[in-house]
C-alpha cells in the first residue's frame, strides 16, 4: 500500500504543477496589480513576474516600431523605442499594473493588457509618448480611457522633432535606417 500511495501523491503533485505551470494569465484584474519586471521586450511590451508567476503585458494605448515581429523587418525607431523601454523599466523596477474598464484584459497573443505605474506615479505609456518612441494607439475602433492625453503627448513630440517624429520623418513602421 506504501509504494501505491507514493505513486498516487506523486502523480497528484505532477497534475497541480502541471495546472499551475499551465494557467493563462488572468483576464480579470480588478484595480492595480504590483509586479515586477522581469525584462523589457521592446517598446511597448514588458515581461513582469507577480504572484509568483510570469507574464507579459502589452502596455495600452500605445504602440512603437516593431523590432521582434517574425516577418518583419526592424523598423525605423524601433532600437531606439527598445532602448527607452529599458531605461525606464530595466529588470528588477516594480511597476503597478493597471486596467481600462473599456479595454478586454487579454489579447489574442495572451498577452495582459495594461497601463505600467513606475513607482513615481509616471505612466511609461506617457514616458513613451513624449519622448517620440511611440505613438497614440486605436485597436478595434476601441480607444483607451486615456486616449486624448496619450494624443495630446503624441502631438507635443511631433512639433518638438523627438524620437520617430525627427529620427524617421514620423513614419512608425517604415524599414529601419
Amino acid at each position: 500500500m506504501g509504494v501505491r500511495r507514493g505513486r498516487l501523491i506523486t502523480i497528484l503533485l505532477a497534475v497541480l504543477a502541471a495546472l499551475v505551470v499551465g494557467r493563462p494569465a488572468p483576464t480579470r484584474f480588478a484595480g492595480v496589480i504590483d509586479a515586477t519586471v522581469v525584462r523589457p521586450v521592446d517598446g511597448d511590451t514588458l515581461r513582469v513576474a507577480t504572484g509568483g508567476r510570469e507574464f507579459s503585458v502589452r502596455l495600452l494605448g500605445i504602440d512603437t516600431p516593431e523590432t521582434h515581429r517574425p516577418g518583419t523587418p526592424v523598423e525605423c525607431g524601433g532600437p531606439q523605442a527598445s532602448a527607452a523601454m529599458a531605461a525606464l523599466a530595466p529588470p528588477g523596477r516594480r511597476v503597478a499594473l493597471e486596467q481600462d474598464p473599456g479595454q478586454d484584459r487579454v489579447d489574442r497573443y495572451g498577452r495582459l493588457l495594461a497601463y505600467a505605474r513606475l513607482p513615481d506615479g509616471r505612466l511609461i505609456e506617457d514616458e513613451q509618448l513624449r519622448a517620440g518612441w511611440a505613438m497614440a494607439y486605436v485597436f478595434g475602433g476601441k480607444p483607451v480611457g486615456r486616449y486624448r492625453a496619450f494624443a495630446a503627448d503624441q502631438a507635443a513630440a511631433r512639433a518638438a522633432g523627438r524620437g520617430v517624429f525627427g529620427a524617421c520623418g514620423g513614419d512608425f513602421h517604415s524599414a529601419r535606417r
